[in-house]
């Protein structure tokens, strides 16, 4: 494969989970950017956050992206907010194919209501505040994408199995 298949999305939409079974299935490589992040820093990205801010985090995850991006054959999953520097679409696009995963403020919520490891919804666990914040977002993610699967009650098999499918028909 002379691609990377770049997997974005509000969090909460199954990119690792996605991920990590396209990997099984498909026999490659995969790269969850939250972790290469987390074991390139030697720290959390709540850390990160918390002591540094937000734009670091971006810029870090920038510096990460880059690196992710000089090999081809993998699946990698961005965190959420990845698609939000026009960098990091530049070189998403340079090696890969960006697979959006969607689902309904319902479904993250459901997802994510139990995680301490969201910092943007530390203190704003609700639909309200996921719906407000994806719907900030949602033009971007679909304007960058090449691939849209809506992942609401879908097993990661028929998700990757739409993957798949779509991919075929790209290349």
């Amino acid at each position: 494969m002379n691609y990377n298949i770049m997997l974005i999305g509000f969090m909460g939409t199954g990119k690792t989970t996605v991920s990590r079974k396209l990997s099984e299935t498909m026999n490659i490589k995969e790269v969850d950017m939250d972790a290469y992040i987390v074991e390139h820093e030697g720290r959390s990205i709540n850390d990160i956050f918390k002591d540094d801010g937000e734009e670091t985090f971006r810029n870090i995850e920038t510096a990460c992206l880059v690196e992710i991006q000089k090999t081809t054959g993998k699946i990698v999953s961005c965190g959420g907010g990845a698609v939000l520097k026009d960098e990091n679409v530049e070189l998403m696009k340079q090696n890969g194919k960006i697979v959006l995963l969607t689902a309904k403020p319902e479904t993250v919520y459901k997802r994510v209501k139990n995680s301490k490891d969201r910092p943007i919804l530390n203190g704003n666990m609700n639909v309200e505040f996921i719906s407000e914040l994806m719907a900030k977002r949602d033009s971007r993610y679909h304007e960058v994408a090449d691939i849209i699967i809506a992942t609401d009650d879908k097993s990661p098999d028929e998700i990757c199995s739409e993957i798949k499918i779509n991919l075929d028909k790209m290349v």
